[in-house]
């Protein structure tokens, strides 16, 4: 049983982390013709496309992928939970969002330990670094500002893993149910 779930919160997972770059992607309007945009399109849009029909984009965002997220977050949640055996009953659509935004900061954490690992280990240039580099822009950039770069040492992503997890302890302490996503 224990890897059935465990291949289920695998599966869920790298479903939502495709349906949020994909928001993401869009959000900071990334290269599209970069081999991981066209990646995240491709095994998106049979799951976005259908629905991109019927709920239009609002303000630059695309609501058809936010949704499809949301209902994969809510989903994952409820089946692990019946898989133990718990009834959330409406609880879940609550815990639905969590696990979205949890996941969102996840998948930006992860995107910046492998840029750090990778601005080690890639010379020149590397497309998927380029669209990790856009990604993260819009985090990074508010702290450059106040950090100032010390001789070609930058220390915005040090600063933003501390801010992330201090988010995310804030929020276990406050929130029902958030360590457990």
């Amino acid at each position: 049983m224990e890897a059935i779930r465990y291949l289920l919160q695998f599966a869920f997972d790298a479903l939502l982390m495709i349906l949020i770059m994909r928001v993401w992607l869009q959000w900071v309007k990334a290269d599209f013709y970069n081999p991981l945009s066209q990646f995240i399109v491709k095994v998106s849009n049979p799951l976005v496309v259908p629905l991109r029909r019927i709920i239009p984009g609002f303000s630059g965002l695309d609501v058809a992928t936010i949704l499809v997220a949301y209902i994969v977050a809510t989903l994952k949640f409820v089946t692990l939970a019946a898989l133990s055996g718990e009834n959330l009953g409406l609880l879940g659509f609550y815990i639905g969002l969590l696990v979205l935004i949890k996941q969102a900061g996840f998948l930006l954490f992860i995107i910046m330990i492998i840029m750090a690992v990778m601005s080690w280990v890639v010379q020149g240039y590397n497309p998927t670094l380029a669209v990790f580099h856009q990604l993260t822009e819009p985090f990074l950039n508010p702290i450059r500002r106040i950090i100032p770069n010390l001789g070609g040492l930058d220390l915005s992503m040090i600063f933003a893993f501390l801010a992330m997890n201090v988010i995310n302890i804030l929020l276990s302490s406050s929130l029902p149910y958030w360590a457990a996503l």
